[in-house]
């Protein structure tokens, strides 16, 4: 068993997941980063982080299946060590949908990706912590928490659902020592395998044309990462319990 603190990342795309991944394993944890699909990503991000001399394994797991998160937690505190942080970055955005075109199925899915995913982490979870003295979970989150648009029935029923249940969690843990954090992403992330996916190629790349390549108009992910690493290292007379984040030219969901 490694003798590091564990930081186990539930949604490590090539985005904010593997990017907070690799920010923690350069600040001395060792990373479990678990994803649903696309081994070859994974191991890339994995082996990243061991050229630079980090400590890393990678995870494959579909969340959603019975006891697939229940599991996994039970085996890396056997096999890897004691989880410190975790950060809950599992996403569920079908793209806009119309209410005809969003199926009970997607909708669903939505739910089961979003908020029970987040619950049954906490039932297993949080109780180790407790007894440890204390842990953190991260929770990332998007504008659809806040504002419920047009297209995005499944996403905003959902996530706005996680975003309550953090609150719950904090009302409840914060008290014995579990700091959860609710951050919500307010703008367009450089994430190819999320974001892309969801555009498409083309139109990504025009979105990458118009806001990156030093314009810094696009939610960057190794930088959000160290914003992430931050709020999971602030002395608990200062927790942050819920952060909104997004580039300096984009305006907030209340006035945009």
């Amino acid at each position: 068993m490694n003798q590091k603190p564990v930081c186990l990342i539930l949604g490590a795309g090539a985005g904010i997941g593997g990017n907070v991944g690799k920010k923690f394993a350069k600040e001395g944890y060792h990373t479990v980063l678990a994803r649903r699909s696309d081994e070859k990503g994974l191991n890339k991000i994995v082996d990243d982080i061991k050229k630079n001399g980090g400590s890393a394994v990678g995870r494959l797991v579909n969340a959603i299946e019975d006891n697939a998160i229940e599991d996994l937690i039970v085996d890396i505190e056997k096999n890897e060590g004691p989880i410190e942080v975790v950060l809950f970055n599992l996403g569920a955005q079908f793209g806009d949908r119309t209410l005809e075109d969003t199926s009970l199925k997607v909708f669903e899915l939505g739910w089961r990706l979003t908020s029970l995913a987040l619950f049954r982490l906490a039932k297993v979870m949080t109780p180790i912590m407790e007894a440890r003295g204390g842990g953190k979970i991260l929770v990332t989150s998007a504008t659809s928490a806040m504002r419920g648009n047009a297209g995005q029935h499944a996403h905003a029923a959902a996530i706005g659902g996680r975003r309550m249940l953090c609150q719950t969690l904090n009302a409840e843990l914060s008290i014995k020592g579990i700091h959860i954090c609710h951050i919500y992403i307010d703008a367009p992330i450089e994430a190819p395998d999320t974001l892309g996916r969801l555009l498409g190629e083309e139109l990504y790349q025009k979105l990458l044309d118009e806001k990156s390549n030093g314009k810094d108009g696009m939610v960057i992910p190794e930088k959000v990462a160290e914003t992430f690493y931050h709020i999971a290292h602030q002395h608990r007379s200062a927790w942050t319990s819920e952060v909104d984040i997004r580039p300096f030219s984009e305006q907030p969901w209340w006035n945009n």
